[in-house]
Formats: structure tokens, C-alpha cells, sequence
């Protein structure tokens, strides 16, 4: 009996053994941290997360934030990988030592000059009181070529700074008369009925810049093939991002009426999300024409397009 039971136990291992065998190893999991805040311009990021989920390797850890400075100060600490953040701010802490590279484009156009709905042009703006988001952004630069416009300048305005969740409210109670911020909250103001387009960015600035996925150079260094196969899925999930995906991912993250998403996702695009030399040059001269720095980092210096 004793025998007959050594003979089974012997067996069953060798079972085992063989099923081990014919497994295929499983792939080690890897994970990145990166930081967004709640907005229609890090869908390309969301989505990218979404389709690693589902495959075996690389995942993406999402850390949500609710301000950029809380943002920036979790990246510029090397507490994430990288972030969706503005792109001049992520300048200003580049120009600033800290180790980050620009690696994508968060979309193309997207940004939209919101004003009440009794201005008629961009002159009727002088002496009123307009919002932006931070000092460092697009918007404030596309705030400065709205006025440019109308011959106005940024000191013929009031100008303030205001979380992207209150300046739809903001304009509905008359404290504000216009503002530009990430989406989806210029739609909001419009599904609202409070406020109306005075430009597209496009109309403004041709392939402007603004949102951008960063990387910390520690994180490109330590484990560069990790940071190249994100860089590869971020601009193929982009690629990928029509209007009924971007709809869908943005229902998941941005709990927004259909109506608002509608308007906004209108307005932007995912696709080809390369920076390029000329665009971030365009990018630079306005940063400086209009007051946001005197010394923004060089292409070669900021930007990472080999990834």
C-alpha cells in the first residue's frame, strides 16, 4: 500500500511539472505613475491606461490631482514618472533645473476663448475682467493674441486666475466677462448658454501648443525601455482616438453631460501627437513676446522626440 502511495505522489509531481513546463513564463509587471488633472486634454493618457490594462507588461498608474501646482510639485519631486500638464509650465520647471522632458503633445487645438454673450468682438474685452488658469499657459498667450487682435494689449484688461471648475459659474454670476481654459469647461460655459466662442485657437495660433505628456529624466534613465514603449502606446492611443472613443473615455473619467462632451470633443484632436521643432519654436517666440519667460528651454534641451 505504502509503495502504491509513493507511486501516486511521484506521479502527481511529475503532472505538475510537465503543466509548469507548458505555461509560458508570465510577463513582469511594470508599472508608471503618471499625474493628470481631470480635463478633455489628457484623454490620449486615459486611453493609453485603458489599453495597457487589458495587455500583460507595462501598466500606467493614474494619480489624479486637483491643481497644477500640487501637480508640479509631485513631479518636480520625483514622486510620479511624468504628468499631462501644461506645456509652459513644465518649461518654466525645466528652465528652473528640474530633470523633466516633453515627450508628446497632450491634443491639437482644443482651446476656445469663452465670452459673455453681450461682447461682440475682442475690443468690446477692454476694461473687463477675463480668466485664465495660470500665468504659464496657452491660454494666457491666447488671451494676449485675442487682444493683439483688436490693437489692445494685456495691461487694457483685468486678469485673473481661477481653478477651470469655477469660471463657468464665474461668467454665469457676471464676476468674470470672458476666459480661456482647458476643456471641457469653455463647452460648459456654452452648454450653459452663458457664454459663446469669440475664437478657436486655430484661429488665433496655428498649431498652437499646450498640454503635453513630460517624463522625469530619472525615470528615462533607469529604465529607458519602460519610458519607450510608453511614449509608443500614448501617441498610438491618441492616433486611435476618434470622437465615439474620446466620448466614451471621457464619460469613464470626466463625469460630463453628454451635451458638454459633445461641444468640446468638436473642438479637439488626438491624433499625431509629435512635437516638432518648428511648432515648439513658434512656442517659445510667444512665450517671450508675451511676458511668460525671457529664457525658455531650447528643443534640444526640453524635448525628446526619440523616444
Amino acid at each position: 500500500m505504502k509503495k502504491r502511495t509513493n507511486v501516486l505522489i511521484v506521479a502527481a509531481a511529475f503532472i505538475v511539472f510537465l503543466t509548469s513546463c507548458s505555461q509560458s513564463p508570465k510577463q513582469k509587471q511594470e508599472t508608471v505613475k503618471i499625474a493628470y488633472l481631470p480635463i478633455t486634454h489628457a484623454l490620449a493618457l486615459f486611453e493609453t491606461a485603458e489599453e495597457l490594462e487589458s495587455k500583460d507588461g507595462l501598466k500606467v498608474e493614474l494619480v489624479k490631482y486637483g491643481s497644477w501646482p500640487e501637480l508640479l510639485d509631485a513631479l518636480n519631486a520625483n514622486r510620479v514618472d511624468g504628468a499631462s500638464v501644461l506645456i509652459e509650465l513644465a518649461m518654466k520647471s525645466k528652465q528652473e533645473g528640474i530633470g523633466i522632458k516633453a515627450v508628446a503633445l497632450g491634443h491639437r487645438d482644443g482651446n476656445v476663448v469663452i465670452v459673455s454673450n453681450d461682447i461682440q468682438s475682442a475690443a468690446d474685452l477692454k476694461g473687463k475682467t477675463f480668466a485664465i488658469p495660470h500665468r504659464q499657459s496657452s491660454h494666457n498667450i491666447l488671451l494676449n493674441e485675442t487682444l493683439a487682435s483688436a490693437g489692445l494689449s494685456i495691461d487694457e484688461v483685468n486678469v485673473t486666475e481661477l481653478a477651470p471648475t469655477e469660471m463657468p459659474s464665474a461668467l454665469a454670476s457676471k464676476q468674470i466677462d470672458g476666459y480661456c481654459v482647458a476643456e471641457p469647461f469653455g463647452a460648459m460655459g456654452v452648454s450653459l448658454g452663458v457664454g459663446k466662442v469669440l475664437f478657436g485657437s486655430e484661429e488665433l495660433w496655428k498649431d498652437s501648443l499646450c498640454c503635453g505628456l513630460v517624463l522625469t529624466d530619472k525615470f528615462i534613465a533607469e529604465r529607458p525601455e519602460a519610458a519607450k514603449e510608453l511614449v509608443a502606446d500614448y501617441k498610438a492611443a491618441g492616433n486611435a482616438l476618434n470622437k465615439e472613443k474620446a466620448k466614451e473615455i471621457a464619460k469613464k473619467y470626466l463625469n460630463q453631460k453628454d451635451e458638454v462632451l459633445d461641444i468640446s470633443l468638436q473642438w479637439i484632436s488626438y491624433n499625431d501627437l509629435d512635437i516638432t521643432e518648428e511648432t515648439y519654436n513658434a512656442l517659445t517666440e510667444r512665450v517671450k513676446k508675451y511676458g511668460l519667460s525671457d529664457n525658455p528651454p531650447a528643443y534640444s534641451d526640453f524635448v525628446r522626440n526619440d523616444l
